[in-house]
């Protein structure tokens, strides 16, 4: 059995954000150095993300690969894979690309895949490095990408099912206050199922995290409902 010495590793970050109605996907579009028809002709939507550095731990890299595609920091990321196909970076729309900024493309790559929670009200991307631009997209819109990124993005979203009521995590993708109608949308959506709402909220009344606040929303058509809060130290 041969060893190589041809591999990289990388980091990509599945950003998953919440508008209050539907979930949506962070792509970046991948910058290319030539324009024209051929810029065009291998232009693709991918996941943010770049090969580790010598000196770099992989949630400096994550971190990093936020802050230098999207301008996004300071944000909840959380490992939950590793990709290591030998042949994920190597059909003919990847290796295009790959040919313009990689001194070896055909080196082989093991990515450590990240997932990332992000309220839409608090955050506004901007592209840089690499990137073209960044866009959120509606996960039932999410078109070919990159590599092997719809693979990782599938196994993004089964992992935030799986974590989403043992963790807690939802709270991350809500505003800061929000309506028992928004929790449970969007655990709806993440779920992908429909549930009741008397038992939802019964559930939701034994949960200490989830405090009750003397307010109300503001500048809705239909009656204001209460506002709730997440208190993370209620589940220390």
């Amino acid at each position: 059995m041969g060893l190589t010495k041809q591999m990289d590793v990388s980091v990509d970050c599945v950003v998953f954000g919440y508008d209050g109605e539907v979930l949506k996907v962070l792509l970046i579009e991948q910058k290319t150095q030539d324009g024209g028809a051929l810029r065009e002709k291998h232009l693709q939507m991918a996941l943010p993300g770049d090969l580790i550095q010598s000196e770099e731990t992989l949630n400096d890299c994550a971190a990093r690969v936020m802050l230098e595609l999207t301008s996004i920091e300071n944000i909840f990321l959380k490992q939950f894979h590793s990709f290591g196909d030998p042949n994920r970076v190597r059909e003919d729309k990847d290796q295009e690309w790959l040919k313009t900024y990689r001194e070896f493309p055909n080196k082989r790559v093991i990515t450590i895949a990240y997932y990332a929670l992000v309220s839409l009200y608090d955050y506004t991307p901007s592209p840089s490095s690499f990137a073209g631009k960044t866009q959120w997209m509606k996960l039932e819109e999410v078109p070919e990408l990159a590599f092997d990124h719809n693979h990782i993005l599938d196994f993004a979203l089964q992992t935030l099912k799986e974590q989403l009521e043992p963790h807690h995590i939802g709270f991350k993708l809500l505003p800061k206050k929000f309506t028992l109608s928004q929790l449970q949308h969007l655990h709806e959506l993440v779920l992908d199922k429909k549930l009741d709402k008397r038992n939802f909220r019964k559930n939701v009344k034994r949960m200490e995290h989830v405090v009750p606040l003397d307010e109300k929303q503001k500048g809705v058509l239909h009656k204001p409902a209460q506002l709730f809060a997440f208190n993370p130290e209620a589940l220390n």
